[in-house]
């Protein structure tokens, strides 16, 4: 008897092939920006949309609960956004990417530390198989220090970047299934759009850099497909448990590469492929000790 992908698992493959596509975008005019600034455009665009998603929605006033956790995910996603674009100025598509499939292993630590889940040996099995990948994927490149990528060498600032990124989105993704339950999607997707807008206007203006007409469409786009990724993946998350989801993210490493290699030059080292398959490995494990 054939056997379906069930819903969740697929709002959420749909939900990262559209994120992927805005991280390209976002690559694709990051070189002109500073980090500040790139990251406080593409939140004001997705507050934009999301505002008059509001609007026409008219969900519930949220609750003094839903204001305060939803403030908190806003600013981890913050520093996940801004930490995230800020490797995607200085890494290949694909490596920026593969280094993100770390955030699952991280998932399953905090659904440890946070929602009280049981850690068995095996999850220290597959946090440590991770661990190594990520150590086969920084340094099987050769680092550099200095400014964007050069050769095959990656930027150390860029992989540091990559993996906080990783770490504060896991936290965000454990605090969503907490709120997905009891909020309306769209408010949750609203304080995370508007919260790093507000957050990020002092600094944004301290680096800020003319020249903006012409990528506004652009930036339009990509607070467009940010907003839809992350519907998908709310709608997702609201259906199914986190860890059961967290294989959906290696469909990224497929996506980043095609769009990599057709849109930038950019082809996967054998680094990063041996280091993710490690991570990957290393999920799986972690993930069926927690009776996935």
């Amino acid at each position: 008897m054939k056997r379906h992908l069930p819903l969740p698992f697929l709002l959420a493959l749909a939900g990262i092939a559209v994120l992927c596509i805005m991280d390209a975008v976002i690559k694709a005019v990051g070189a002109r920006y500073p980090t500040f600034q790139l990251a406080f455009l593409r939140f004001l665009a997705g507050t934009i949309w999301t505002a008059a998603a509001v609007a026409i929605l008219r969900p519930a006033f949220p609750s003094r609960e839903t204001i305060r956790v939803n403030t908190l995910r806003g600013v981890i996603g913050l520093i996940t956004a801004t930490s995230f674009f800020y490797a995607l100025q200085n890494l290949p598509l694909a490596e920026t990417i593969a280094f993100s499939f770390l955030s699952p292993l991280f998932l399953a630590l905090f659904g440890a530390l946070i929602l009280g889940e049981a850690i068995r040996r095996e999850t220290f099995s597959g946090l440590g198989l991770g661990f190594v990948g990520m150590l086969v994927m920084t340094f099987g490149h050769g680092l550099t220090t200095g400014g964007p990528l050069i050769s095959a060498a990656l930027h150390l600032p860029g992989v540091l970047a990559a993996i906080g990124s990783a770490i504060s989105y896991a936290f965000g993704l454990v605090l969503l299934r907490q709120r997905a339950q009891q909020d309306a999607l769209i408010i949750i997707v609203l304080f995370q759009t508007t919260v790093p807008t507000l957050l990020l206007a002092g600094p944004a203006w301290w680096v800020w850099q003319p020249g903006l007409g012409s990528d506004l469409w652009l930036f339009l786009a990509i607070g467009g497909l940010g907003l839809c990724g992350h519907m998908l993946l709310a709608n997702a998350f609201k259906r199914a448990e986190a860890s059961r989801l967290a294989p959906s993210e290696y469909s990224a490493l497929l996506i980043a590469a095609i769009l990599g290699y057709a849109f930038f030059g950019e082809v996967p080292g054998i680094a990063t492929l041996v280091g993710a398959m490690l991570v990957i490995s290393g999920t799986v494990i972690a993930m069926r000790a927690k009776g996935g």
